[in-house]
């Protein structure tokens, strides 16, 4: 008997492949607890329709974090903090205010954990940066941090 699989089973595949498996082995463990339904041509059809929406969100996510990885690639994105005695930073720039920085400046909203900086930011200048974006899709940009006025 032919069954979709719901869920993952040790042994027999994982969620949402087509098995052939025994009849009884169907009918009194998989489908009666739920793992599994028979595929049907009505029950392959809705299945097809799930794979197919999911590509199409993955398809979609892929063509954003390409706009927006292009929006972003090569800028310089300038964040102000306090400087205390001897131009020195009150602690550190982190990745949240880099986030902000670009979504103030460029209008782009970017996780704050898909924000890579190459070094700790302890001090005033130019400090290179990248943004994982998707699996793939990278932008490479420059935080320069300036004194608050």
């Amino acid at each position: 008997m032919k069954v979709i699989l719901l869920q993952d089973v040790q042994g027999t595949g994982k969620k949402g492949d087509v098995k052939e498996v025994k009849d009884g082995y169907a009918i009194n463990c998989l489908i009666k607890k739920g793992l599994a339904q028979e595929a049907t041509a009505k029950n392959l059809n809705l299945l097809q329709g799930q794979k197919d929406s999911a590509q199409h969100k993955i398809d979609v996510d892929i063509a954003n974090a390409k706009d927006i990885a292009s929006k972003l690639e090569g800028k310089t994105v300038t964040v102000t903090a306090k400087a205390g005695q001897n131009d020195r930073l009150f602690g550190t720039v982190t990745s949240k205010e880099v986030s902000a920085a670009i979504k103030q400046s460029l209008g782009l909203d970017v996780d704050k954990k898909k924000i890579n900086i190459a070094m700790k930011i302890e001090g005033f200048g130019d400090f290179s940066a990248e943004a994982r974006l998707y699996a793939g899709v990278l932008a490479k940009f420059t935080v320069s941090v300036k004194p608050a006025q």
